[in-house]
């Protein structure tokens, strides 16, 4: 029977980065994974694919009317979607196939199939030909999560899907409907959106992207209804199938949506199925999670869990922070991730980026806080770009200085957020970030003078 130090079932973001921290640390690694692929939902049908289309489908737009204005005039524009879509495969490819050559940098043992649980320090692998009985001193679940379902929603795989299908739809569609207006579903309904589909998005609240800092949320509706998204708030799904050669959503109160295309994106859900929990005495939570302690270790002795089967944010820089955290815990004793600056991006354009704490939170929690406002329309480098849609905002404690949180619309958002995390993790104030030279003339700039303006001292606006 192979004997490993830790067993890891996932190689996904959080999976294969653990696996890799942990050989480093010195450990004798094994990395169970039941797709030919590695890397996980984030990888191959997730972040890496979608940002992939984001970009062309962006490129393809710009080609077609954005370029005027910079004295640059094409004509005949067509749109290759074949050839798109292979780009989008070969950068996945690339990128899989670089974690492969990872894993034996590192000398980590893949093993190809379904992991489970088999009891205390057993775990079987379930592959193409016989089972593989592996036993660990830890073991590590990492298994990801799934697109969540919807009630009265048939999936078919095809006319009626999730993500997964909307990433390799074969043509464009005439008309796309989205189901929810997450980071998913504003991303690749951005995505058709410019490549020629007509897009309708159904929210059953009455805003988009829940969770996220109202004004800017309520300025990203503004900027992508006027890029052509048709947006019907605080609308009930109740139902969604293929009809013939289309698609019908019915929603409650209102006359039935006809379309080519339904895309579901409602949010995920843990993947925990099949994994053999109950051999250790695992139970899941209300929501399916599996609960662990601030060591991502289970009731369950020497089982551990991170990513989207446990709690908190279901995102990839989260789920390779956990696993970090976590083998470093298990080798050294301690890790640590910070969970109040987990950043979130939608790659959208313009993008909108956050970390910390929203508006709304500071008020409910009767926190006293200043603002500062910069809109990048007053961006010497946006406007070389072309780019002036959106703002940063900067929310510092009243009494401390100590920026709570800062929340960005515009050009490279996803990149300045990360300035705002190093800032926020030294516990910089509003003055600090103010204080900074930053270089001219860059977009970073602008989160400067939105540091400068909660002290009501912004020099360009």
């Amino acid at each position: 029977m192979p004997t490993h130090d830790l067993v890891i079932i996932g190689a996904g973001p959080g999976g294969y980065v653990a696996a890799i921290r942990a050989a480093q640390l010195g450990l004798n690694v094994a990395c169970v994974e039941r797709e030919p692929a590695l890397g996980g939902t984030c990888l191959r049908i997730g972040c890496i694919p979608s940002k992939v289309l984001l970009e062309s489908s962006h490129k393809f737009s710009e080609a077609q009317k954005g370029l005027l204005a910079h004295g640059i005039k094409l004509s005949g524009v067509e749109l290759d979607l074949p050839a798109l879509l292979k780009r989008k495969e070969t950068v996945v490819t690339m990128l899989t196939k670089g974690i492969e050559a990872l894993f034996k940098k590192n000398k980590v043992t893949r093993y190809a199939g379904q992991g489970r649980l088999a009891g205390p320090g057993k775990v079987v692998v379930e592959g193409p030909g016989a089972a593989t009985e592996l036993e660990a001193k830890h073991i590590l679940i990492a298994t990801g999560s799934k697109s969540a379902p919807l009630a009265g929603v048939e999936l078919d795989g095809d006319r009626v899907g999730t993500s997964t299908e909307a990433l390799s739809y074969p043509t464009v569609p005439k008309h796309l409907v989205v189901i929810g207006a997450g980071y998913i579903g504003l991303e690749l309904g951005c995505v058709w959106r410019r490549l020629g589909a007509e897009v309708t998005v159904l929210e059953f609240l009455d805003r988009i992207l829940p969770g996220m800092d109202r004004e800017i949320a309520a300025d990203a509706q503004r900027i992508f209804a006027r890029q052509g998204l048709q947006f019907r708030l605080g609308t009930r799904v109740t139902a969604a199938r293929r009809q013939g050669e289309g698609c019908v959503v019915e929603v409650e109160g209102g006359t039935p949506v006809e379309c080519d295309r339904v895309l579901l994106a409602v949010g995920r859900v843990a993947n925990t199925e099949n994994l053999g929990l109950a051999t250790v005495g695992l139970m899941l939570d209300e929501r399916g999670r599996i609960p662990v302690n601030e060591s991502f270790a289970t009731s369950a002795p020497g089982v551990f869990a991170i990513g989207d089967v446990i709690r908190g944010p279901m995102l990839a820089h989260k789920a390779e922070e956990e696993g970090v955290a976590c083998v470093e815990g298990i080798v050294k004793g301690r890790g640590h991730v910070d969970y109040n600056l987990i950043p979130g991006v939608v790659f959208t354009h313009p993008e909108i980026a956050t970390v910390g704490q929203t508006e709304e939170a500071l008020q409910q929690q009767a926190v006293p806080y200043r603002k500062g406002v910069f809109p990048f329309l007053a961006s010497g480098r946006a406007r070389t770009l072309g780019d002036t849609d959106g703002k940063i905002k900067v929310l510092a404690d009243a009494q401390t200085d100590r920026v709570l949180g800062v929340h960005i619309i515009g050009p490279a958002a996803g990149e300045l957020i990360g300035e705002a995390c190093a800032a926020m993790a030294f516990g910089a104030s509003s003055e600090d970030l103010a204080r900074v030279c930053h270089p001219h003339p860059t977009l970073s700039e602008a989160l400067k003078e939105a540091a400068l303006a909660v002290d009501g001292r912004a020099i360009h606006c």
